[in-house]
């Protein structure tokens, strides 16, 4: 995935686009292989993707849909997040435009006997679509996400990822050899609360993405370990470990 690493800076959710530009034939097949070669978070877990036009779905942007269906077993949410953000950095990659889109529904519910998870909006965009002047992302400042000074340069790179409605779920304790990752559950938002621990899971794997592309792209070597999400009251709930070398 370190092939991806630039597009960290580039990418940006388009919301917006220009319907005399379409995605080629080339270009589709292009993304279905992309597809075929997503690198899962955890590997005993089943999915399916599959591409349909927008007029499929309630999404009222884009050209297609990306939609991804899965078993719903332990960590299937932040490895959803994990998978499609791949796919939202190469579309980055083809100067075509993506967006998250946790509130548009499809019909197909289920597919293969997966459940449906979210899907990712995209089409074909104008260079000059994506983001140009990375500093000015409403992101929350490293202090906020990050505590301790170790692997800051990381952190400066990770917190700019997206997120459901920009609630920014994670934080991070650094220590010498290890970072600890939480998602925190004090956020404010105007999504629904019965959805936002659903959306903030994905969004954790989202962040994971971002992490194990920024740390493979900084030589660092790392083993990571994930943790199973518990349903309770907690202010931060354990997500993963990493203990680098």
């Amino acid at each position: 995935m370190e092939e991806l690493y630039d597009m960290i800076f580039k990418r940006k959710s388009i919301r917006r686009y220009d319907e005399n530009l379409s995605v080629t034939e080339a270009e589709m097949k292009d993304i279905k292989q992309a597809i075929n070669n997503l690198r899962p978070l955890v590997n005993d877990i089943k999915v399916k993707f599959k591409i349909v036009e927008r007029k499929e779905t309630t999404s009222k942007r884009g050209e297609y849909c990306l939609l991804m269906y899965s078993e719903q077993k332990p960590l299937y949410l932040l490895n959803a997040g994990y998978m499609l953000e791949q796919m939202d950095l190469f579309l980055a990659s083809r100067n075509i435009g993506a967006c998250w889109y946790a509130l548009a529904k499809t019909n197909e519910l289920k597919y293969d006997s997966l459940e449906y998870i979210i899907m990712l909006a995209f089409g074909k965009s104008h260079p000059e679509d994506f983001r140009k002047d990375f500093s000015k992302t409403n992101r929350k400042n490293l202090e906020i996400i990050w505590k301790g000074e170790h692997y800051s340069d990381i952190g400066e790179i990770v917190r700019y990822a997206p997120s459901a409605c920009n609630t920014q779920p994670w934080r991070i304790v650094s220590e010498d050899n290890c970072l600890r990752i939480y998602r925190t559950t004090q956020i404010k938002s105007f999504m629904p609360a019965g959805k936002l621990s659903y959306y903030n899971s994905i969004d954790m794997g989202i962040f994971i993405c971002f992490l194990d592309i920024a740390l493979s792209h900084k030589g660092y070597k790392y083993e990571r370990s994930l943790s199973t999400e518990k349903c309770d009251d907690s202010e931060l709930i354990d997500i993963a470990e990493y203990n680098i070398e």
